[in-house]
């Protein structure tokens, strides 16, 4: 039996489909099992637990040989340290008990006195997994150069956008990236390595360059002309800013790639070659790959998947003394049918009403350090649970039935924006409803303030997904008019 954490990430993801053609045994911990359900094979096993609470953990470890270790939060604020670390230690611990034989780990290659603060992390939650005694293989990758990537993502979108770019001294910093499909690769045959006592094994692909060396190279590849000028005092903060006007990475994640990519990532000990039947590629073929896959809406697993601890549990139903804007309108059309715009909503899509107010909202949010509207959804057509859709997150999805989006942007409380339809007879009733639960009297004021605003944009947002659902050719013509009900 082999034991996925982290399947819900980026790295996680594709390897569980990794496993799976292997026809292994897999059993996924996860905080939320509904965010995998439907996207596993029928063999697949899914246990609920969190790292951060051991009591959950016990039922999990059961029967496991190999334990993969792929959790890393660059979400989770200020104590990421101290949750990393108790996140290591409760894990490390939850599989001596069980006689796990064998932890795979996936760490950070960098080398120098200074790491960033999630490098170190990374450092020290080997060093954590490795006092449980039982071996560790840690491979150590540089940057991951893969569709819906972190990186590739920033790259991507600043030599797209930019003809010409003013670069930090960051930029130039060593590095040897690694394409995603042989970080896969390198973790799926770990299964099999004789580790001894344990390995730390350093990855990268076959090239040494640096961010400029990647963006270059990209835009060789996309054919696009671009010149960069280096200045030696934009600093992380500044630098996380800016990206965030540019491209989708919001601040808190470019200023972990930033602080992360300032210490040089080579490989220095060349042993992986002789341990793993693996050829990596060059960062031509890399980014190659990358492009192949990154235009296709339902890419395998992107960056935007990683969550914040706990997020999920904390946040399952609204609590007590929650307010709420409820907005109800019959459509004469059964409930598929009806609920079809609901199902489409955001992305490229838009919210069918007052579109330039969301995004300004979504600017806002990117500029005060949150996740802002640039996301998008991977899939235009099935919300799947888990996944992102603009500032929100998908917490649940009953196809024709129901629809409950959990805010990411940065509110005073926590909110969330539910869609539901009651058939009824030949007709069907969509009914709308916004959660708010304030936090304090910022939270008060927050919602009485934009009560106006928010009661304009709900009203008209349903008015215009009926309007969808009864021309689809042309979904902002015809006319159904909204009733309301509101509870405070």
């Amino acid at each position: 039996m082999v034991l996925l954490t982290g399947a819900t990430g980026y790295v996680g993801g594709r390897l569980l489909r990794r496993l799976e053609r292997q026809a292994l045994a897999v059993r996924c911990l996860c905080r939320n099992p509904e965010v995998l359900r439907g996207r596993v094979a029928p063999g697949t096993e899914i246990v609920q637990g969190d790292l951060l609470q051991p009591a959950s953990l016990g039922s999990a470890f059961l029967g496991v040989e190999t334990a993969f270790y792929l959790v890393h939060s660059m979400l989770a604020g200020a104590e990421f340290e101290d949750r990393e670390t108790e996140a290591a230690t409760n894990f490390a611990r939850a599989a001596r008990e069980a006689g796990v034989r064998r932890i795979i780990y996936l760490g950070g290659l960098a080398s120098g006195n200074s790491l960033s603060p999630h490098m170190r992390s990374r450092a020290e939650t080997g060093k954590i997994l490795r006092s449980s005694g039982i071996p560790v293989i840690e491979l150590q990758a540089s940057i991951v150069i893969g569709s819906g990537s972190a990186s590739f993502e920033l790259i991507r979108a600043l030599v797209e956008r930019l003809p010409v770019m003013i670069t930090p001294r960051w930029v130039h910093t060593a590095a040897q990236p690694i394409a995603i499909e042989d970080v896969i690769e390198y973790l799926a045959l770990a299964i099999e390595v004789q580790a001894g006592d344990g390995l730390i094994v350093e990855i990268g692909g076959t090239d040494v360059t640096s961010y400029l060396g990647i963006m270059r190279e990209y835009a060789r590849q996309r054919k696009l002309r671009r010149w960069f000028f280096a200045v030696p005092f934009l600093s992380p903060t500044l630098s996380s800013r800016w990206l965030t006007l540019i491209t989708p990475i919001y601040a808190s994640i470019g200023r972990c790639l930033i602080e992360s990519v300032r210490t040089p990532s080579v490989v220095r000990n060349a042993e992986a070659s002789g341990i793993f039947r693996v050829r990596p590629a060059g960062l031509t073929r890399a980014i190659e790959r990358a492009l192949a896959n990154e235009d296709r809406w339902s890419a395998e697993t992107r960056w935007s998947d990683a969550r914040r601890p706990g997020a999920w549990i904390a946040a399952s139903e609204p609590g007590p003394g929650v307010l709420s804007n409820e907005q109800a309108t019959r459509v004469p059309l059964p409930a598929d049918e009806a609920f079809a715009p609901v199902r489409r909503i955001g992305g490229r899509t838009g919210w069918y009403f007052g579109n330039l107010l969301w995004r300004i909202r979504g600017l806002l949010d990117l500029m005060t350090g949150g996740v802002g509207m640039r996301r998008g959804r991977p899939d235009p057509e099935i919300p799947l649970p888990g996944s992102t859709l603009d500032f929100w997150r998908v917490q649940s999805y009953q196809p024709g039935l129901r629809l409950r989006l959990l805010a990411e942007m940065r509110t005073p409380g926590r909110a969330w924006l539910e869609f539901c339809a009651e058939p009824q007879g030949e007709s069907t009733v969509i009914r709308q409803i916004a959660y708010f639960e304030p936090r304090g009297l910022a939270g008060l004021l927050y919602w009485y303030l934009l009560w106006p605003i928010h009661e304009v944009m709900f009203r008209g947002m349903l008015r215009r997904i009926a309007k969808a659902a009864l021309n689809p050719a042309h979904p902002l013509k015809g006319t159904v008019a909204p009733t309301k009900k509101v509870t405070v």
